[in-house]
């Protein structure tokens, strides 16, 4: 018997040693195991992530754009994310996210071994449930270590082995996060990293994306149906999936009664309401200024060119000129102004098949193939059919479903059955428009519209599009007689023919008045540009020379790159963009100080660090003198007799208000300016089609009938709003004048006889001495 005892008790200690050579080789093998991931030994386990990105972990981000008022205007983005501070986050979010995910989020450090060791009996249950912590999710989403190669070692080819290796180095990662951060930080850096699918990651981004909310006004419901989601963004995507949406929903609706966040009754009336959802995936179309944002993108992506940043995925913060209020503003005068005279382009074009003219007046016939061979859908066909033209007529004359633009509904578009031959036939049809408006004095760019509709027509109708000015043009003419030669606005020329040779331009060219007759009248410089009168602009073109015109031009910030230097630029023939004319038209207002047109203020890193800031620029073009010679010029459109910008008259912001203006249209009727003056604020405007084939019939399309209504519309809206600061007032005039514009008291002058008579200068007696 006692050696049968002796016999149990070495047995008994054999078997303690043996369990302890087990369980100390067990922990040896673990710690040597965790140690050779680590430093990735022999390059078997793939790298772990750089302890200094753990300390500073960054995720793709939006960059976002900013109003001068601080609006946010739209994003650039790979993955829509906005980060937001845990403060900004609701609690429901919180307490959701905790009683489904992560109930011992506060106990852990990282790895949660009691829920670890329970996976088995899980398993065995037939109930299977997740393990991983909210950190060990936060590395997973942060370093993506189950797709990026270099995290990936020569054994992740091993069937099985791989998943335990990536499931390891999450488990370090974790606890490696937990040393560094504290739970408030994990959880906020969670909840900005997490996807909620419809290009929706991070909180932010998906409570604006499904409910247009931030993430701070989030109610347990929305709260809910969020965090239900993150278990599998696809199966229970609540647009695609509404019952199951609600199914999850209500799962974790019990989970926050379980853990005592929600009472039972609170959960049973909670239960029975629907979605409520106000779904909207955000893209580069939508909210304000989608032209101007589309224009400062490629300037942006210039300015970053030769820079360490992204600016997809580097959370930038740019800062802009746009005010939010004045751009709503400028967007509604236009889309009213627009939709009425898409009527009148209708009704002047009713049962037309073909309205695309050419200069001549007879249809184009080519014109829609020349427009449809400029797609990227042609393209794309000729590469699968090369020279074959019947096979890709016959695919761009197939009718298909699409939709199309429209101006009769809140949402602009509408389903139909076109081919695409005859979709680019019915958008052409449209009318297009551009508007902007700027502080003459700093440059800063207030508002900005493009187009009538940025996701079917992109082209930009304020700095990427070009079109004849027309009579907008005269103000640099008139600029150039009053600076270069000492005209002024009382000096008088006779409204005749005019002719410019053939030995001088190459061949002989007579431009005529709009209303095609002269009048054989003494008209003063003011009268003749009020009443945009031809033949009075072309005797000073040919008095000055078009390469002179040019000249100031430039100074005054017109591109000239394409400018001819040929007699027909008096009737405003050689293209300019809005964003270049108005710049000119801010610098008679400020002082003669040309400014540049400015839309960017400055651009911050995702920390707030300044990464670049842009002071105005500026270029003393004109004298003080001249530039307020020019202001009474132009404001001769709105007082003199016959004024081509009387039609103000109509709105508020023309009564107890100095305003100056100059229309612009230029032949057959396809283009209408309106360019407009006051003390604080240069505003523009244009409206044509597409191109130049595509106009009114007759006077319907004068730019005092089709761009000077936006112009008096919206200035009568940012007078109303008193949050703007912008008033009603006169214009600066330099301490000394020595010009006399009283033309009553000039004519009286000249009947006296002086000897010196500075208002009827000849083209032999010049300069500036005239003005003395």
């Amino acid at each position: 018997m006692f050696k049968l005892i002796n016999f149990q008790k070495g047995n008994y200690k054999k078997i303690i040693v043996r369990a302890w050579i087990i369980f100390l080789s067990t922990i040896a093998f673990f710690c040597f195991y965790i140690f050779a991931v680590t430093v990735n030994l022999f390059w078997l386990f793939g790298k772990m992530p750089d302890f200094k990105l753990l300390e500073n972990p960054k995720s793709d981000q939006a960059s976002e754009v900013y109003s001068s008022d601080n609006v946010l205007l739209g994003k650039y983005f790979i993955k829509n994310r906005t980060p937001v501070e845990f403060d900004s986050i609701s609690p429901h979010i919180i307490n959701s996210l905790i009683s489904t995910e992560d109930i011992r989020f506060e106990k852990h450090s990282g790895v949660d071994f009691k829920a670890t060791i329970s996976i088995p009996f899980y398993i065995l249950s037939f109930k299977p449930k997740g393990s991983s912590t909210l950190s060990q999710q936060l590395a997973k989403n942060l370093f993506s270590m189950r797709k990026i190669a270099e995290y990936k070692g020569i054994l992740y080819k091993v069937p099985g082995i791989s998943a335990l290796i990536i499931k390891t180095k999450e488990w370090i990662t974790a606890i490696q996060i937990e040393r560094n951060y504290t739970k408030k930080e994990i959880i906020t850096m969670y909840l900005n990293t997490v996807d909620f699918g419809n290009n929706a990651f991070g909180i932010e981004s998906a409570a604006h994306t499904f409910f247009q909310k931030r993430a701070a006004q989030l109610n347990v419901n929305e709260s809910a149906l969020l965090v239900g989601m993150l278990q599998n963004p696809t199966k229970w995507n609540p647009i695609s999936r509404p019952e199951r949406a609600i199914i999850r929903r209500n799962i974790v609706l019990s989970q926050l009664v379980k853990y005592k966040y929600l009472s039972e009754k609170e959960r049973s009336t909670l239960n029975t309401e629907p979605l409520n959802l106000h779904f909207k995936v955000e893209d580069y179309s939508q909210g304000l200024a989608p032209h101007f944002r589309a224009v400062l993108k490629k300037e942006l992506e210039r300015l970053l060119t030769d820079s360490n940043f992204d600016l997809y995925v580097d959370g930038l913060k740019i800062y802009t000129t746009i005010d939010s209020r004045m751009q709503k503003y400028a967007e509604e005068s236009t889309i009213d102004q627009m939709k009425k005279l898409q009527v009148l382009f209708n009704d002047q074009w009713k049962g037309a098949k073909d309205i695309w003219r050419d200069d001549e007046g007879k249809i184009d016939t080519k014109y829609i193939l020349r427009e449809v061979q400029k797609s990227s859908r042609y393209h794309d066909l000729q590469e699968r059919y090369g020279d074959n033209i019947d096979s890709i007529m016959m695919v761009l004359n197939k009718p298909v479903k699409m939709k199309v633009f429209t101006l009769n509904n809140l949402s602009y578009e509408k389903d139909t059955i076109l081919s695409p031959m005859d979709s680019v036939r019915y958008h052409k049809r449209f009318l297009q428009c551009g508007f902007m408006s700027m502080d003459p004095t700093s440059g800063d760019i207030k508002a900005w519209v493009g187009g009538v509709n940025f996701r079917f027509f992109q082209y930009d109708h304020v700095k990427q599009g070009k079109r004849q000015p027309g009579s907008s043009f005269k103000p640099i003419i008139y600029t150039t007689a009053i600076d270069y030669k000492g005209y002024t606005p009382c000096t008088e020329i006779v409204d005749e023919p005019v002719v410019f040779s053939k030995d001088e331009y190459g061949q002989p060219w007579q431009p005529r008045n709009s209303t095609g007759t002269y009048t054989g009248q003494s008209l003063t410089l003011r009268q003749a540009i009020a009443q945009s009168v031809n033949t009075i602009s072309a005797k000073l073109v040919k008095d000055l020379g078009p390469t002179r015109v040019i000249e100031y031009a430039k100074k005054l910030g017109i591109d000239v790159s394409h400018m001819e230097a040929v007699p027909s630029i008096c009737l405003g023939t050689q293209d300019v963009s809005i964003y270049d004319l108005l710049g000119a038209y801010s610098t008679f207002v400020n002082g003669g100080v040309w400014t540049e047109p400015r839309f960017i203020t400055r651009i911050e890193d995702r920390n707030g660090n300044i990464i670049q800031d842009f002071p105005a620029k500026t270029i003393e073009a004109l004298s003080e003198q001249t530039s307020y010679l020019m202001v009474h010029m132009l404001k001769g459109g709105t007082q003199e007799k016959g004024g081509t910008a009387l039609g103000l008259a109509r709105y508020k912001c023309f009564y107890n208000n100095e305003i100056g203006g100059k229309t612009g249209t230029t032949q057959n009727y396809s283009d209408g300016w309106f360019m407009g003056i006051t003390n604080n604020l240069v505003s523009g405007g244009w409206v044509g089609g597409d191109t130049k084939h595509i106009r009114f019939k007759n006077y319907l399309g004068e730019g005092a009938r089709v761009a000077l209504p936006i112009w008096g519309t919206y200035m009568d809206k940012v007078y109303a709003d008193n949050t703007l600061g912008i008033k009603k007032g006169t214009f600066k005039k330099p301490a000394k004048l020595e010009v006399e514009l009283d033309c009553e008291v000039v004519k009286e002058r000249i009947n006296q006889k002086d000897s010196i008579n500075p208002y009827r200068p000849s083209a032999d007696s010049l300069g500036d001495d005239l003005l003395k």
